[in-house]
């Protein structure tokens, strides 16, 4: 499979003596333990826990950090962070002299890339950063990379969820290591914590299959109840934004899964490791509210 440039992708350079500790201290994942050369996959979070932008964050060296960003959310990613830079030690700049492909399979390193492995999984292959110019030469068919992205349940911001509209757990940034539950503090971190600890999202992203070619777009039907929809689809292959709790109970009675009238099979992606029917989580807090305390 041939390296594939990702047009809607957007670089950015955060840079700068605290450039790290910034970032830190502000998205979801953790950045002070990234190495060189390696990348980690994170969000901007409103305060209410919403996902802003998600991305990739590439450690270039000591003091320089790229972050891949889809580029419909790109300006207001940089704008926020910008907002809450105030005195840190960093510039922070959008890089329009360079691309970002994907590579996967056994195509041969582009000349002039920096590869970065894709963080989320070892499947999805490899992130390359080089000049613009050099990408506009390779395969520019993204269909093939979204075929590839479909097949392994991964999601993709602004097509399987909504910017501005879903938090971490529901389109799995927690199964695919897009939140650090150790980090401490970030914007909108006391919202996802507690989400991870007191409560199970009803809402999940997983993966359906067809018994004919899939279509995006369609509501998911458990009886007369509307349980999700189809967003993205590649064959007979799709990823859908489902709530558990309907088609869990749907499975559970035996009503099948309909979507135009064609009935499909949901599953969990290989990687994850949700219940795939929706329970409320107990905690200690739950003891002291039943105790009165």
């Amino acid at each position: 499979m041939p390296a594939i440039y990702l047009a809607d992708r957007v670089l950015m350079r955060a840079a700068g003596s605290q450039a790290g500790h910034f970032l830190h201290g502000v998205v979801t994942c953790n950045v002070v333990d990234l190495a060189q050369g390696q990348a980690r996959y994170g969000a901007m979070l409103q305060p209410q826990g919403k996902i802003i932008a998600d991305f990739l964050l590439y450690r270039e060296n000591e003091e320089s950090f790229l972050l891949d960003a889809p580029a419909e959310v790109a300006e207001n990613l940089l704008k926020r962070l910008t907002l809450l830079r105030l005195r840190a030690q960093l510039t922070l700049e959008r890089l329009d002299d360079l691309a970002v492909a994907a590579l996967f399979g056994t195509q041969a390193m582009p000349e002039g890339a920096v590869a970065y492995a894709d963080p989320r999984l070892e499947a999805l292959g490899q992130r390359l950063v080089m000049p613009c110019a050099a990408a506009e030469g390779l395969e520019q068919d993204v269909a093939l990379y979204e075929a590839h992205r479909i097949s392994l349940g991964i999601p993709r911001g602004g097509v399987d969820f909504a910017y501005g509209d879903a938090f971490p757990h529901e389109v799995d940034m927690d199964q695919i290591g897009g939140v650090d539950f150790d980090k401490g503090c970030y914007v909108g971190q006391e919202v996802v914590s507690r989400m991870e600890h007191r409560s199970t999202p009803r809402n999940r992203i997983v993966q359906a299959l067809f018994p004919r070619e899939a279509v995006a777009g369609g509501e998911i039907l458990a009886g007369e109840k509307v349980a999700g929809r189809i967003t993205s689809a590649a064959g007979r292959q799709a990823i859908a934004t489902v709530r558990l709790d309907r088609t869990g109970d749907a499975q559970a009675k035996g009503v099948p899964l309909l979507v135009d009238g064609v009935e499909i099979e949901l599953q969990r992606p290989a990687w994850a490791h949700f219940d795939m029917t929706w329970t409320r989580k107990e905690s200690p807090l739950d003891t002291v509210q039943k105790a009165g305390g």
